[in-house]
């Protein structure tokens, strides 16, 4: 009886460890390869150390953005606390790639940039610091071209500046 104890132990562990390598095997079909190709990406260091936004447009994406209806910005009118100042966007345009933040008076303009993998939805949001009252700026890239939106936040307390 022992072996016959032994021998169904055996099956039983030979039966999980298909199971378990299937469900692995199984895994590697998912779609986290965009996600991990956009993790990968060359972090834009130079970027993030220019002092205006039309710089550190110029040196995330080598163009210029134009304004559109298109993309939807929400941030406060006036931000009471200028080191966590709630922004989001959303956009109706297709194949978006990026999705950058900036602001104008900061003493570095560019806050975050995204990459954006494809099949996305392209909304973001996040908490910014403003060291003062400031135009904040967002750009998107999609299909190749940039567009953006631009709205003026007030800060009554203060932000990265002190």
């Amino acid at each position: 009886m022992t072996n016959t104890d032994n021998g169904f132990s055996a099956t039983r562990r030979l039966i999980l460890q298909g199971a378990g390598a299937v469900a692995l095997v199984g895994l590697g079909n998912l779609p986290f390869a965009p996600a991990f190709a956009a993790a990968n990406d060359k972090y834009p260091e130079e970027a993030f150390k220019q002092k205006t936004e039309a710089d550190a447009i110029k040196s995330l994406y080598g163009k210029t953005a134009e304004a559109s209806d298109k993309v939807k910005m929400d941030a406060p009118e006036i931000a009471e606390n200028g080191a966590v100042v709630p922004v989001s966007v959303t956009t109706t345009l297709a194949d978006v790639t990026s999705i950058s933040f900036l602001v104008a008076e900061n003493p570095v303009a560019l806050v975050a940039s995204y990459k954006i993998p494809a099949g996305t939805m392209p909304n973001v949001a996040n908490r910014i610091k403003m060291a003062k009252t400031s135009n904040v700026i967002v750009v998107v890239e999609a299909g190749g071209k940039l567009y953006s939106a631009t709205k003026e936040v007030k800060v009554t307390v203060g932000g990265c500046g002190g």
